[in-house]
Order: C-alpha cells, then structure tokens, then sequence
C-alpha cells in the first residue's frame, strides 16, 4: 500500500497542484521500504503526472489560459524557454515550478510524445534515484 500512496503523491506533485512527494519518500525510505521500489514507484507516478500536462497542453492550453489556471507570463516565459531549447528543456522538467509549465508547454506546441516519455522519465527517475541515494554518500 505504502508504493501506491507514494505513486500517487508523485503523480499529484507533477500536476499543477501544489504537492510535494519527498515528504512521502522520505518517511517510507526511513520505515525501511525497498528503496528500488520506491524508485520505481515515485519515478512512474511523477512521469506519468507529466504525462498528463503533457496531454493537457495538448488538448486545452486555451482554457487554462483563458481561466486564470496559468498566468500569461508564465505561460510566456515557458514557451520562449521551450521553442529556444526545444526538447533538452524538459531535462528539467522535474524542476519545481518551472518543470511543471514546461511539460504543458510540451504538449501544446505538439513535441512529439516519444521523445518527451523519454527525456521526462530519465530526468524524473534520475531526480528521484539522487534523492534516494544522495543521503547514503
């Protein structure tokens, strides 16, 4: 149950929503869970949370403009970092605050979503991989 709570913390953190899972990573890291499945578990939830901006960009950037969900100078500065850097921008797509925006950005300018699976599940397991191995150096 612990891998679920910590999938969907995950997911929800790479929403627009407000959240944070590395609260959540923590405490199940320090109750002794396999921390190659909290790995698994925290990377997939937060990439398929990208995935889903990803869909959103593509399908309603529009409306989330139009009703205040995203200012229009963030959604500005996002697309000017997006179409100067293109796909390496979503490296940091597990940035906070910025990450979220990108991934958006993504789909509304119709990146191809391989290439985007791929570089945002690489940057999103890499992030969560240091975040749980960084405290065992």
């Amino acid at each position: 149950m612990s891998y679920w709570i910590l999938f969907f913390s995950a997911f929800a953190a790479a929403t627009v929503f407000p959240f944070s899972s590395e609260a959540t990573l923590y405490y199940y890291l320090g109750e002794g869970k396999e921390p190659w499945l909290l790995l698994l578990a925290a990377g997939s939830g937060n990439t398929l949370g990208s995935l889903l901006n990803y869909w959103i960009g593509r399908k309603g950037a529009d409306w989330l403009l139009t009703h205040g969900k995203i200012s229009q100078e963030r959604w500005e500065k996002s697309e000017r970092f997006f179409g100067r850097w293109g796909g390496w921008s979503l490296w940091l797509s597990w940035v906070p605050v910025i990450g979220d925006p990108l991934t958006l950005a993504a789909g509304a300018l119709h990146y191809d979503w391989r290439k985007f699976l791929l570089i945002v599940a690489a940057a999103k397991f890499a992030r969560y991989g240091v975040i749980l191995y960084l405290p065992h150096f």
